[in-house]
């Protein structure tokens, strides 16, 4: 807790450790209130150490918290107090030797107390370790820094009534029995050199789903999920996914799994989703376990991403890991970039792709715009645990994905291979990365540099012209970032821009340049302030489809009439596009649409974009799941975020409301016609095709729903009554938690007692009661806080209810502020004991300078109290002073 103000800590000041560890040997006795630990530690000076001579390189500090040290022996020897220091971070050994030597450290620690959940933990009697980013020093005294990697064996003992399963990082050597079988142990070995934030421990009375996977070179590999008796038959799709995640990665980029055997445990108080510890995965359950009455069609996609993500760090992250915490990028955004292509792939890549760019503008964008903006590679940070952030793992995935559209798909897979070879069993460096990706392809990257460096989303203009006597058309493009003014503006990044054009027919036109030149691949590279091409031989105007695929992370600014927007709806080959601009023209009518609602007059009726929707819910060439997301019209924080000053939540709902019931009045006939024929009346199937038919079909349900009529909710209720699958009902939860009237009520009834003994799935019942826009939202979410279902400290818990509320747009951003305080609070309640969870929840306000002065007013109040509250932790103090300050 705070006692002073922290300082920051920056990527400028890195120094290599004075000292490395080359083993560490742990022995853990677990104990719910006295876990005792045990580790021997083989100490030696640095070579690489900027300056070994210097004054605080002649003593090894250690970190540590929340640990009470037993005892300390170096080369056999028990120390005095007076050869070490000892404070509420770190144990200081003083006059260190020069020569390599071995330091024997005991401590205790009370993994019962500890619901901040970070180190060794208990969760529902299984003790659980989370050590990234810097947890491992609450199990022992460490450098608990990136860069000292050691090889790591681990004991493990405990009573066998209380942990019939002992699990640890690498290979299995030795299993025994103690104390006449009351008691037993398990020793792991793990022969790869890791950072200690890669350590992992479980113990408890687990059940387990075992298989196995051969591998490229034929190695067997032992392959088992562990979890809660009980839920053993909701591991196939995550066994499975795995399964298919070694095989890709086999294939797409020629790595194949380390060790003997590769281990998942599930638990249910998690900060984070999962973590990639070495041979030791541990998951929050939700992302391992599925059935078809538990899990949507969503869930189970999450489940498939997620345990591929965790498997892919095995590579990019583990063999390789980060030099330093300003690193992280370095291996969550390439990971997350390559479990995106694992899911293309898998399903389909237009959605997939479509999936990936709406939760960058959901999540990243805002994060940009705000006063939490910061480069993809950070410069400073107070608290690490802050810049686990869209910005660091979204459009860190951004950035891989402009390199390998800049050096082409062999010419990536060539520079991955390269950085591979160079880096396997180090700590490196986003330069390190550029650099062998820029040497494996004979291209200057230190202008792409930018784009891990800078903060802010940059804008890009364009305009297209059309000479008919010359049948010509000239491109310009000009970009800008937030911050530019006329005197200093920010250096120009590379911007790769994918486009075509168009002919009347819909089809795309050869893009053959002034100069003569063809460009076969469609790519246009950005890498000054402005540019012109001009394009000839076009005999009549042509429509431009820009920016194909989303291919850089900018804002799109474009001159292009509704009438094109239509035809592109309608007719581009490119079907990203197709939607894309679907979105842009119901942006562009909600916006319109917020403008009336403010001035008090009649919104005009968007029957251009109505009639191009129609036109693609009847397109034969255009499949379900893409139809689905056509018809997604843009959410109310997405419209917020085009707004972007003075926003009014409550004109913006009012606005998609309508725009919602519009439509499915409209196409009425169409979107009963598709629900009727979408419906699967056979067993359910999690593939890609069944997910798409079920994605469409409740899309129709909710567009018809939104007209408000009693057949209507009639028919979202009797969905929600006759679902034979997690999907279905879920999605029909959802619609009718926006419904006022008996069917809701009777609905979350049914629900809850349906589900009330499933923890898990039980959280979609307190989550759309959160994310309601009734006006009785508020009051309910309090007194759901004292539900006998709500646990007050799982992570779940307070991420499905309050977390939900916080990003509801309406009822969070009420106009007296009381959304605002409700969050107030309970951020400062949860930071007395988890805070990496309270700053998350925090992070709601980020957008708060947007909005109009009132509700600006009422937020900067809450923020305030929060920031003048006493003892807040590193999490929130960093969080709330950037809010108020940035």
């Amino acid at each position: 807790m705070r006692t002073e103000t922290p300082l920051a800590i920056r990527l400028k000041d890195y120094r290599p450790s004075a000292f490395l560890i080359d083993t560490v040997n742990l022995d853990v006795a677990l104990d719910p209130t006295a876990t005792r630990v045990r580790s021997r530690l083989k100490v030696r000076r640095n070579p690489a150490a900027t300056d070994p001579r210097a004054a605080d390189a002649r003593n090894l500090q250690l970190d540590g918290e929340g640990l009470h040290l037993e005892q300390i022996k170096l080369d056999g020897r028990i120390l005095s107090t007076s050869e070490y220091t000892l404070t509420e971070t770190s144990l200081t050994i003083q006059n260190a030797p020069d020569k390599p030597f071995a330091l024997d450290i005991t401590t205790v620690i009370n993994p019962e107390a500890n619901k901040a959940l970070q180190g060794l933990y208990r969760s529902r009697d299984i003790y659980c370790t989370q050590c990234e980013a810097q947890g491992f020093r609450r199990i022992t005294y460490f450098l608990d820094r990136p860069d000292v990697l050691s090889r790591y064996t681990t004991r493990i003992e405990a009573s066998i009534d209380e942990a019939s399963v002992l699990l640890g990082n690498g290979n299995p050597t030795e299993r025994g029995t103690l104390d006449r079988g009351k008691r037993h142990y398990a020793i792991w070995r793990d022969p790869h050199p890791k950072p200690s934030y890669l350590f992992a421990l479980v113990g408890g009375n687990l059940k387990s789903v075992a298989s196995t996977f051969r591998t490229m070179s034929g190695r067997l590999v032992d392959l088992t999920i562990y979890v809660e008796p009980g839920k053993e038959g909701r591991c196939a799709w995550a066994m499975d996914s795995l399964k298919r995640s070694m095989v890709w990665d086999e294939r797409r980029f020629g790595l194949e799994y380390d060790l003997d055997v590769f281990n998942i445990v599930a638990v249910s108080d998690f900060n984070m989703g999962a973590m990639e510890n070495k041979g030791l995965n541990i998951f929050n359950d939700r992302l391992v376990l599925a059935s078809p009455d538990t899990a949507t069609d969503a869930a189970y996609e999450a489940i498939e991403a997620v345990i591929a993500h965790e498997y892919f760090h095995n590579w990019t992250g583990n063999r390789i890991t980060c030099r330093d915490w300003f690193q992280l990028c370095l291996k969550e955004g390439l990971t997350v970039f390559r479990d995106q292509e694992f899911s293309s792939d898998e399903r389909s890549r237009t959605s997939q792709r479509i999936q990936d760019v709406r939760q960058l503008k959901a999540r990243q964008f805002p994060e940009d715009a705000g006063p939490l903006a910061h480069p993809v590679r950070p410069e400073s940070y107070i608290e690490i645990n802050n810049f686990y952030t869209a910005t660091v793992y979204e459009k860190g995935a951004e950035l891989c994905r402009m390199l390998q559209t800049i050096l082409g798909m062999e010419g990536f897979a060539r520079g991955l291979k390269l950085y591979f070879k160079r880096h396997d069993g180090r700590a490196a460096t986003v330069e390190d990365f550029l650099e062998s990706l820029s040497d494996a392809n004979d291209i200057d990257l230190t202008q792409f540099k930018l784009w891990y460096t800078t903060a802010g989303t940059p804008e890009l203009v364009a305009n297209l012209t059309y000479d008919a006597v010359q049948k010509c058309a000239t491109l310009s493009l000009e970009q800008a970032i937030r911050g530019d003014t006329a005197d200093t503006k920010k250096k120009p990044f590379h911007i790769p821009v994918s486009l075509g054009l168009l002919d009347p027919q819909g089809r795309d036109v050869p893009l053959t340049l002034d100069t003569g030149e063809t460009l076969t691949d469609s790519l246009l590279h950005l890498t000054t302030r402005a540019q012109t091409w001009r394009f000839t031989n076009l005999p009549s105007r042509p429509v431009l489809s820009l920016l194909r695929g989303f291919t850089a992370p900018v804002n799109l600014t474009i001159n292009q009439s509704d009438d094109d927007l239509a035809f592109l709806m309608a007719r581009d080959p490119d079907l990203y596009n197709r939607w894309q601009a679907g979105q842009d023209y119901a942006l562009r009518v909600v916006i319109s649409a917020v403008a009336a609602i403010k001035a008090e007059t009649r919104p005009v009726r968007p029957q251009k974009l109505i009639a191009a929707l129609g036109r693609t819910l009847d397109d034969k060439l255009i499949d379900p799941a893409l139809k689905s997301q056509m018809l997604t019209l843009p959410g109310e924080a997405e419209v917020a975020r085009a707004i972007a000053r003075d926003i009014d939540p409550a004109a913006i709902h009012l606005a998609c409301r309508g725009l919602r019931r519009q439509v499915g009045t409209a196409l009425g006939d169409q979107l009963v016609e598709t629900y009727r024929r979408m419906e699967i009346k056979g067993p359910y199937a999690p593939d890609a095709r069944s997910a798409g038919r079920r994605s469409l079909r409740n899309t129709a349900l909710a567009l018809l729903t939104a007209r408000g009529t009693a057949e209507d909710i009639a028919r979202a209720a009797k969905h929600f009554s006759s679902a034979r699958n997690a999907t279905d009902e879920i999605d029909a939860l959802a619609i009718l938690s926006n419904v006022r009237g008996a069917e809701r009520t009777k609905a979350f009834n049914a629900y809850h007692d349906k589900w009330k003994g499933d923890h898990l799935v039980i959280d979609n019942w307190f989550g759309f009661q959160a994310s309601s826009s009734l006006p009785t939202c508020l009051t309910t979410v309090k007194r759901l806080t004292q539900h006998p279902l709500f646990q007050p400290k799982n992570p779940n818990k307070l991420r499905g209810l309050l977390g939900v509320f916080a990003a509801n747009p309406v009822n969070f951003n009420r106009p007296d502020g009381l959304g605002y305080e409700f969050i107030a609070d309970k951020v400062l309640e949860i930071d007395s004991f988890n805070p990496q969870v309270a700053s998350r929840i925090l992070t709601s306000f980020r957008s708060w300078r947007s909005l109009e002065a009132g509700r600006r007013k009422l937020a900067r109040r809450a923020l305030t109290r929060i920031a003048k509250s006493k003892s807040l932790s590193r999490d929130v103090q960093e969080i709330v002073t950037r809010m108020l300050d940035g």
